[in-house]
């Protein structure tokens, strides 16, 4: 029998109030914060640039570099949030383990953050430590090393930047001639400067899919699997539920459970200071599926962009769920999967990625009102101030009586919405 423990809520803009301090703002962190108000919680938020998608509906916001360790200490103690939630991968890791350490809460853990935002880190931890099944990997300091860890694992093969994100720097090359510009591009683009890369062997995989996980206060839960089209790296449509064996299910929700609670256990000192047992949030936990088999390939602990399609799909969106499981809420499940594991019910949706091709400081949208005319269709603009050249500017999601019909109505709604 479960039990939670009485939480109390007080007023936003009080001394009373619960308070958020989110690192990063774009559209994922912009539905967090709309959730966390909903719950009279006082929310901060903070990004690069101004007027970041997030900012726009949160209490107030702070713009400064998310590397930056000496600001966001500075606005930690400034805000005395009561819950630091990080919500890109380029951020001062290091500066968060020393104030998880103080005893200051960051969600899941500062340990989790800092492993997953180094692509070296999180595939240790999961081929060598776990000792689960992932695709031939090397990694490269150089040129050199790139070279002789691609003989290694075979071509075709991927190059990713240690730190990264929504595909960039990454390459697939077919032969040894396009490694040097592999290797150049995925020094220039990459969003975090580590001077190394990946190289991973390819996996003759069915399909791919991301499994959201989240750990709260009751344990851990399952939404169904989330399948996703990605192209370079980069999400532009998903749909749930995503159809696997009951055998391929249970290996997969098997390792992202083990993935999840190797990266929840917080440290002793933080445990006894934050006052709880271990992290807990949500996990966008990716995965190759063949058949029966499944493979580990990379986790983001924080709602992940192809699970937006559960703001339709779900009766609680990943975001909702994040939020939950941070606040320490009850996350009821209306149903048992194989092996008695938690899941969360959905409906079959999709999401579409509405996207900028162009370079704008004033972004303008055209269409929406057809997007919308079909029944079960939903248009969310993501409000962000500016498109460099080609960026994901709203999403699409519909639902319908198949996945299939969902997939239709959420892309025929993303084609009639043009940014101009």
């Amino acid at each position: 029998m479960l039990f939670w423990v009485m939480t109390r809520f007080g007023t936003p803009l009080k001394p009373s109030a619960t308070r958020i301090l989110l690192l990063g703002s774009g559209e994922l962190g912009k539905e967090v914060v709309i959730e966390t108000m909903r719950l009279g919680v006082e929310v901060i938020a903070c990004d690069r640039y101004e007027n970041a998608p997030a900012m726009q509906v949160a209490h107030r916001s702070h713009v400064f570099n998310m590397r930056d360790g000496t600001m966001i200490r500075k606005i930690v103690e400034q805000e005395k949030p009561d819950f630091i939630v990080p919500e890109i991968e380029a951020i001062a890791t290091d500066t968060l383990v020393e104030l998880e350490k103080e005893g200051w809460t960051v969600i899941p853990t500062a340990r989790a953050t800092r492993l997953t935002m180094d692509r070296q880190g999180i595939r240790q931890l999961a081929a060598e430590t776990l000792k689960l099944p992932t695709s031939p990997y090397r990694f490269a300091g150089s040129l050199e090393e790139l070279e002789a860890g691609a003989e290694a694992v075979g071509f075709p093969c991927f190059i990713k930047p240690t730190m990264s994100s929504s595909g960039h720097g990454q390459s697939q090359v077919k032969n040894p001639s396009g490694l040097k510009k592999a290797w150049e591009h995925a020094m220039e683009a990459g969003r975090g400067k580590t001077g190394k890369v990946i190289v991973e062997g390819k996996i003759n995989f069915d399909y791919e899919i991301t499994l959201l996980t989240v750990r709260h206060a009751g344990g851990i839960s399952f939404c169904a699997p989330v399948g996703h089209i990605q192209i370079d790296g980069d999400y532009r449509e998903s749909w749930q539920p995503h159809p696997m064996s009951k055998k391929a299910l249970a290996r997969a929700q098997h390792i992202a459970k083990k993935v999840v609670n190797e990266l929840c256990l917080p440290a002793p000192r933080a445990s006894r200071q934050a006052g709880r047992k271990a992290g807990r949030g949500i996990f966008g936990v990716e995965l190759f599926v063949k058949g029966d088999m499944v493979w580990f390939s990379e986790v983001s602990p924080r709602p992940h962009d192809t699970g937006m399609v559960t703001m339709v799909s779900q009766n609680m969106s990943e975001m909702e769920l994040h939020v939950r499981a941070i606040l320490g809420l009850p996350i009821p499940c209306l149903r048992r999967g194989r092996g008695r594991q938690a899941e969360i019910p959905c409906c079959p949706g999709a999401s579409v990625a509405i996207l900028a091709n162009m370079k704008t400081d004033n972004p303008v949208y055209i269409g929406v009102e057809k997007a919308l005319k079909t029944p079960g269709t939903w248009v969310r603009i993501f409000g962000k101030p500016s498109s460099p050249d080609h960026r994901r500017m709203g999403v699409a999601l519909a639902i319908g009586k198949d996945v299939r019909k969902a997939r239709e109505k959420a892309m025929k709604s993303a084609k009639a919405v043009r940014v101009t």
